[in-house]
């Protein structure tokens, strides 16, 4: 075979530290975005990271510098959007990629770091180096979802499996171990199959997985390349030709039907994986510490130990196929199990972004791997089994080897089931604290932000120091900022204290929760409580209690005080909690999600006070969401946001339902709304641009408000606007009209809210009455008819009479004249029946009260009682009727008798006698006495001759009674 050369261009000068590492020269990086618009180089010897432009490369590549120390990893997302690189000053850092914009420090080490890889959705970055632990770090909040240790070595290299289901990783001693994510454990260990690098920083030992995920590649200890089974680790094959000395990078192409390997004889060799031979080679001047395949094309680029890159192209000879024709599609898991939050998925173009399309290969009769095995040569397998003291751990014994493939054959019907199964609980909701933001390390960060006030926190020389600010400072007391020593990751606040919570620390592995009062009458008030392997998630403070769920699914309650007051077993582990007054509400795991990654959560609300559950249910999300905010309306209404933008709200309706009352989709595309909380027509949130998922403290995000407005359907009236308003009003008056319900069922005064309920009211019917004339100009009489009998007033019927009335439609005027004397004579009904079932309940009193009467009122009332109609069809009333209105109506009445030719409903052209008027009169004064005497326990005679005090008596105690509101399906009691 013929070896060719290719020219390198220098991309990083490493002389400098070429003599520090006994003339070895440096690790460096290099890897593609997936449209291959960009090349991105780094190397150990120099803090800067390249991007260079592969269509102009004598362009001036953009540096970005941001590190200290020399950048000994890159990593770059599926989606081609993020960036991360970790270096020897320990830290691993995140940019916004291609505009290389420095995002955060997502994660730090207290030794370099070596190797990083992102899962295949972009949701996880695993990250590693000379400390003994592997991280793995949510991008979207930059929390530390598990650190799985048991290298005894530096950590080199890191590979996600295709199906997010493992991570492989290996050391600088060979060690090589697969990692099972969902749960953190070590599947298998296999010791000693890699190279050990020793002291050589210039090279790293890799591992990679194929592209269809069946077949792990790890550097031999023969100068060849191992292939081990995905599920087994078990060797299946190796590819062992021209190289002299050991390989020390390997990388597959995008099909994965080729393989490039670098040697430390300064020579990259291209595989046929299925034929198991090389088909071409390059001869290198240094070592080829890092290759990447073009994801669009036939190319190669590669990186040397001094700093020096290449792009090798038409790698595969035009007479085979491309390595990017046939790459293999995947059932994209969006989350591995620990990161907690949606993405979106995306298709794979011909670009190469991320994929989500196929299935699983694991229901084909038999593994590609399995495959490969059979076509081994009879040579091969004795070489293998010549060298089988190398591979102790991997005896290559025939029938074991049958027997596993037997084994494994009869699981393949079930084993997509069971990995489904896993993957559901991979995908469960980690929990989260209302208002906080993720760790940023050298920012200051939100432990709580909400409607009273915020919490930050920033940690500097090993502490923390905490501020608490309130956004009224005319309400709130002033209180001095705190040191934190614990190390507290979350917060929540009110009027009266804070509490606070970390996660479990030290030896002994404790969390601590702290109260701190912001007012007391002794010194000292100040509490903490330890934990001992029991681990807090989320907190909550409400009017003289503090409440702490934990890692154990216990929910623990304190006094203000520190008094341990309850624990309590949740049914599931906790997503998030949030307390108001003597409430507390919780959310939990109902059970493993669906697919594709539904949550599947349940939410219960507690009295702290009375000891009572009043209610409990699911919370319904928008299909492939997660809750990302949790908490109270300011007028206590539950409420929650997803992150699909979609917020809802609790409501006693239709036996409690969740009402939509805003959705994000309809708002600006390029913002992110990161909620605080509500009121009953707008929404608190901080907007972030360009699709932050959370605030910066600094500086000091402005709260915007955006009204409420339900999903509605585009209307045929093109009235969405009054129709969202119709909506909004009928769920206030039902708030209105259940908080009326408890209150009197406490005996408390509703006065203010009767002056609410007829506010709401009245605005309804004025955006009703908009409503009848859009149907009128739209030409739908009909639905203008079901409009008017819900309007509440008599007035507004009126009022609805004339506006048909000037808008030329006769018939439907004559239509709601009807709809209004039917509810007149309806509310004459129900008045005598009222009348009559007191008169029955009270006689004495009801005899006492016709003796009072002056004879001609008396006569009055009998002629009354003869005229009133006793059969009319039922209809329409308001829900509230104000106390003034009753007054008023009594002197109309008066009025009314007086006069025998006035006519009553003079609006729409039809007189009544004086009779009826006088009969209307009587009914309402009869109902007047009736709905007075019963509340006047302690005097059940009333003085005949003291009208005046019967009338203070009614005013001051008579509570009118209110007929139902047919919309909202309920009645005031």
């Amino acid at each position: 075979m013929k070896v060719r050369s290719l020219k390198l261009r220098e991309a990083h000068n490493v002389a400098a530290t070429s003599s520090s590492n006994n003339g070895r020269g440096s690790f460096c990086s290099v890897l593609w975005d997936q449209q291959a618009l960009h090349l991105v180089t780094a190397s150990s010897a120099d803090p800067s990271i390249s991007i260079h432009d592969p269509l102009l490369p004598s362009s001036a590549p953009k540096i970005l510098r941001h590190h200290r120390d020399g950048v000994t990893a890159l990593a770059i997302s599926p989606n081609s959007t993020c960036l991360a690189s970790g270096s020897v000053d320990h830290s691993v850092k995140l940019y916004k990629f291609p505009a290389g914009e420095f995002e955060t420090n997502i994660t730090r080490f207290t030794l370099p770091i070596r190797a990083l890889a992102f899962n295949r959705s972009g949701s996880m970055l695993a990250a590693a180096g000379d400390d003994e632990g592997i991280k793995l770090i949510n991008t979207i909040d930059g929390s530390i979802a598990r650190v799985l240790k048991g290298h005894k070595g530096s950590v080199t290299g890191l590979a996600f499996d295709p199906n997010s289901e493992y991570l492989a990783s290996v050391d600088s001693t060979g060690t090589v171990i697969y990692w099972e994510l969902h749960s953190g454990r070590t599947l298998h260990t296999l010791k000693g199959i890699a190279p050990d690098t020793g002291s050589d920083l210039s090279v790293m030992n890799v591992v990679s997985w194929s592209p269809d995920g069946e077949t792990l590649a790890v550097p031999g200890l023969r100068n060849d390349v191992v292939m081990y089974d995905r599920d087994t680790a078990e060797k299946l094959f190796s590819l062992r030709g021209d190289h002299i000395q050991p390989i020390c990078f390997v990388s597959w192409s995008p099909n994965g039907k080729y393989l490039a390997t670098s040697g430390l004889d300064r020579q990259v060799l291209i595989w046929d994986v299925d034929r198991k031979q090389d088909i071409d080679r390059h001869k290198f001047d240094d070592k080829i510490c890092c290759m990447t395949w073009k994801p669009i094309g036939n190319a190669l680029a590669v990186i040397d130990v001094k700093g020096k890159y290449g792009v090798w192209e038409s790698v595969v000879p035009p007479s085979m196929k491309s390595p990017t024709e046939d790459v293999p599609n995947l059932q994209s898991k969006n989350s591995n199990g620990l990161l907690l939050f949606d993405e979106e998925e995306q298709d794979l173009s011909a670009s190469g972004s991320l994929s989500d399309l196929g299935e699983d290969s694991h229901g084909e009769s038999e593994p590609p791997g399995r495959k490969r095995l059979r076509k081994q040569s009879a040579s091969e397998e004795n070489l293998d089994e010549d060298g089988c003291n190398e591979w102790s751990l991997h005896p290559k014994v025939e029938s074991c080897k049958k027997v596993k493939r037997i084994h494994k054959e009869s699981l393949n019907n079930t084993n997509e089931e069971l990995r489904s199964i896993t993957s559901a609980w991979q995908k469960m909701q980690e929990a989260f604290q209302p208002g906080a933001t993720p760790v940023q390390p050298g920012k200051k960060r939100f432990l709580c932000y909400n409607m009273v006030g915020c919490v930050t926190t920033i940690e500097h020389d090993g502490y923390s120091h905490i501020e608490i600010d309130f956004h009224d400072t005319g309400r709130g007391p002033r209180v001095p900022a705190m040191t934190d020593h614990f190390g507290f990751t979350m917060a929540a606040l009110n009027e009266n204290g804070s509490v606070f919570a970390n996660p479990c620390k030290g030896e002994k592995n404790m969390s601590t929760v702290m109260y701190r009062p912001f007012s007391t009458w002794a010194n000292n008030s100040e509490w903490s409580m330890r934990l001992e392997g029991e681990e807090v998630k989320v907190v909550a403070l409400g009017t003289a209690w503090v409440a702490a769920i934990t890692s154990s699914n216990f929910l623990r309650i304190f006094t203000e005080s520190g008094v341990q007051k309850h624990v309590i077993s949740l049914d599931g582990p906790v997503v998030t909690a949030s307390g108001l007054k003597d409430e507390l509400a919780i959310v939990t795991h109902a059970s493993a999600c669906l697919p594709p990654n539904d949550q599947m959560l349940e939410f219960r609300v507690i009295n702290i006070r009375n000891g009572t559950q009043h209610l409990r249910g699911r919370l319904p999300l928008t299909p492939g969401s997660h809750l990302t905010w949790f908490g109270f309306s300011e007028e206590g209404q539950l409420s929650y946001y997803d992150s699909k933008g979609v917020l809802r709200v609790f409501t006693s309706q239709y036996g409690g339902s969740w009402l939509p009352l805003f959705s994000a989709s309809k708002e600006k595309s390029n913002e992110n709304y990161w909620v605080v909380g509500l009121n009953e027509s707008k929404l608190f949130c901080i907007v972030c641009k360009n699709l932050d998922l959370f605030p910066q403290v600094m500086p000091k995000p402005v709260l915007s408000l955006l009204n409420l407005s339900f999903p509605l359907a585009s209307s045929d009236l093109g009235a969405e606007a009054l129709e969202n308003e119709f909506m909004l009003n009928n769920m206030h008056l039902s708030q209105i009209q259940k908080r009326m319900e408890e209150m009197a069922g406490a005996g408390l005064d509703t006065t203010s809210l009767d002056d609410e309920a007829f506010s709401v009211e009245a605005a309804q019917d004025r955006c009703i009455l908009r409503l009848i004339a859009s149907c009128c100009n739209g030409d739908k009489l009909v639905r203008a008819t079901e409009l008017v009998k819900l309007l509440s007033m008599e007035k507004s019927v009126k009022g609805a009479i004339k506006l048909v009335t000037a808008l030329k439609l006769p018939n439907l005027a004559e239509r709601f004249n009807r709809i209004l004397e039917e509810r007149i004579l309806n509310e004459a009904k129900g008045t005598k029946e009222t009348t009559l079932s007191y008169s029955m309940a009270d006689g004495p009193i009801m005899a006492n009260v016709a003796i009072s009467n002056n004879s001609s009122s008396a006569e009055t009332s009998k002629t009354s009682e003869a005229e009133i109609p006793l059969s009319s069809p039922k209809l329409t009333a308001p829900l509230f009727v104000k106390k003034a209105k009753s007054r008023d109506g009594v002197k109309v009445g008066m009025k009314k008798t007086e006069h025998h030719h006035t006519p009553v409903l003079d609006d729409f052209g039809k007189e009544k006698n004086i009779e009826e008027a006088k009969n209307a009169w009587e009914v309402r004064k009869i109902v007047g006495t009736s709905q007075i005497l019963p509340n006047c326990s302690s005097n059940p005679v009333v003085n005949a001759s003291n009208k005046q005090d019967v009338k203070k008596v009614g005013e001051n105690q008579g509570q009118p009674q209110r007929p139902s509101n047919p919309f909202m399906k309920a009645r005031i009691k």
